[in-house]
């Protein structure tokens, strides 16, 4: 089920930035996340302990967190500010795999009532837990 929100959501993030190489989402944002978490526990920074991708034009893509304190100045992470005015909510439940069919399938519903979504688009990653049908993952597209 998928909603159109019509409130303010802002974010600002700590992360790094990428190119996805021949539109391989999953590598590229594994690769960030990883490279993400190695310098969040090497500058022990404090943080909220979730997972944000963010999609964006010409298969840039951005991982990142958002951090209870901002980090030191010279920081090598990148700040990314998120707004947006209005967009589609849709919460996936189950296996990380399968993001990709959900977001298929929302984009059918919006595209049979005449709904333009567009970019950024965000994976928002929940808690992880061993039992991968109770994983949670909230998807966001941006709407004119």
């Amino acid at each position: 089920m998928n909603s159109i929100i019509k409130e303010n959501f802002s974010i600002e993030l700590y992360g790094f930035a990428g190119v996805a190489v021949n539109r391989n989402w999953s590598a590229t944002g594994m690769a960030l996340t990883n490279k993400l978490w190695q310098e969040i526990k090497s500058a022990s920074l404090r943080h909220k302990g979730i997972n944000i991708w963010v999609y964006g034009e010409q298969d840039k893509m951005f991982a990142g967190v958002e951090l209870l304190v901002p980090p030191e100045p010279g920081t090598i992470l990148e700040c990314k500010k998120i707004h947006l005015q209005k967009y589609v909510y849709c919460k996936h439940t189950g296996a990380y795999d399968k993001i990709k069919e959900t977001g298929s399938r929302v984009q059918q519903e919006l595209d049979q009532k005449g709904i333009r979504a567009g970019l950024p688009y965000l994976e928002i990653y929940g808690h992880w837990t061993d039992d991968v049908s109770k994983l949670e993952t909230e998807l966001l597209w941006c709407l004119a």
